[in-house]
């Protein structure tokens, strides 16, 4: 590969880690082709985009790229590194997790999600729970409404019962 080549290689990731929050290293090494194949098909019907890199361009990338510290991930670019790119927080980590139980691999390297690092395999588990901007932004309309189907129905059924007690009370009299 020649410097260009690399310098563009760069340049590319350098645009891709920038247009992205959620980005996971994993390592998918001793995987056949089969199950890299299998891997690859499920990322892509799940969109995230999944792209082996060599540890050196990705490290020259991170530095590049403004506004955010990736400064946490540079101990774990060792060995092959896949690097998984998705718009929630935990969709790769619930594919790695759901993957791992007919193979071996991919071990989760680290990862960035919204600002954080997450560096180690250990941490897969919390990567999973994370919920997903559209799952927080529907509990909070959630919590939001509650209250006030609550009152809307104390209201109308209160109404319902008081019309019903006045009707009542005005047959009565007649």
């Amino acid at each position: 590969m020649t410097r260009e080549e690399k310098n563009q290689l760069v340049d590319d990731l350098t645009e891709t880690l920038t247009a992205n929050d959620v980005i996971y290293l994993a390592d998918t090494s001793e995987l056949d082709a089969e199950a890299t194949s299998l891997l690859r098909r499920i990322c892509f019907e799940r969109n995230i985009k999944l792209n082996v890199v060599k540890n050196t361009l990705l490290k020259k990338a991170f530095e590049k790229v403004d506004g955010k510290d990736f400064s946490g991930l540079y101990d774990v670019l060792a060995g092959p590194t896949a690097v998984m790119f998705s718009d929630t927080g935990n969709a790769p980590a619930k594919l790695i997790k759901e993957f791992r139980k007919k193979h071996e691999r991919p071990l989760l390297k680290g990862a960035y999600v919204e600002e954080m690092c997450f560096v180690g395999d250990d941490q897969l588990q919390n990567l999973t729970e994370i919920k997903s901007r559209e799952e927080l932004l529907g509990e909070i309309i959630g919590l939001l409404q509650s209250p006030i189907k609550n009152v809307v129905g104390a209201l109308q059924s209160g109404g319902n019962t008081l019309a019903g007690l006045v009707k009542t009370l005005s047959e009565r009299e007649q």
